[in-house]
């Protein structure tokens, strides 16, 4: 039990790492929780401080899940009864993947070291599931960046990538074969409409026509002085 709780632990803590809100205040002397939707993730950082800073954040957060996944969990072995490898008991490995994936998506979107606002957690799933099952993660995140640089709406990106996705282990497992379990499949399908539950406001503004784009992918730094001047 102590090794699970300090793995969990150190998962939720390494998930907290506020990478977007760092970046802005680090690199741009931006808050990004002052401007565009509020949201501390890189949806926002896209939208605000351009593609170079969202695309280390997105690289960021998805690392968060995929360390925690991969690499935090082995930790475990190594505390108590001392290592052993996951693959010897199949079924307990891949709970104890999941739960440390779990704890950074939590950390992520309820962080300790931004009073617990977060963002949304799209990425930082998307590394967990790729920690757990790669072919199909990578089937949608390929198409999360096909509809976010053709619409230039990656929120839209985001909430259509989180759908594909336990359908995508499905085609995979029943109609080619593939040896994918099915509580894995049920896990993806609950983290999926969690994903996409929390965007709810973004899918009322892409109804409403009122969900902004990503102009040119570069920082929006006209936009914040405006903002900063009106302020």
């Amino acid at each position: 039990m102590l090794a699970l709780l300090t793995v969990v632990l150190i998962s939720y803590l390494i998930g907290s790492i506020p990478s977007s809100l760092w970046m802005g205040k680090i690199f741009y002397g931006v808050d990004i929780r002052q401007h565009g939707s509020g949201n501390a993730g890189a949806t926002n950082t896209f939208r605000i401080l351009g593609w170079k800073a969202g695309s280390i954040v997105l690289l960021i957060d998805f690392g968060k899940g995929l360390l925690c996944t991969l690499v935090i969990s082995q930790l475990a072995y190594s505390i108590g009864d001392g290592p052993v490898s996951f693959y010897t008991n199949w079924d307990e490995g891949a709970k104890l993947l999941i739960l440390c994936g779990v704890a950074a998506v939590v950390g992520h979107m309820f962080p300790l070291y931004a009073k617990f606002s977060g963002g949304k957690g799209a990425a930082t799933a998307c590394g967990m599931l790729y920690g757990i099952e790669p072919v199909s993660i990578s089937i949608t995140l390929a198409i999360f960046l096909i509809i976010m640089f053709t619409t230039r709406y990656v929120s839209l990106g985001s909430i259509i990538a989180c759908a594909v996705y336990p359908l995508s282990q499905l085609v995979l497992r029943y109609w080619l074969g593939w040896d994918i379990d099915g509580s894995i499949i049920i896990f993806s399908t609950v983290i999926a409409l969690s994903i996409i539950v929390k965007h709810k406001s973004n899918i009322k503004r892409l109804l409403e026509g009122s969900e902004n784009r990503i102009k040119s992918f570069k920082p929006s730094s006209g936009r914040i002085n405006q903002e900063k001047s009106a302020s």
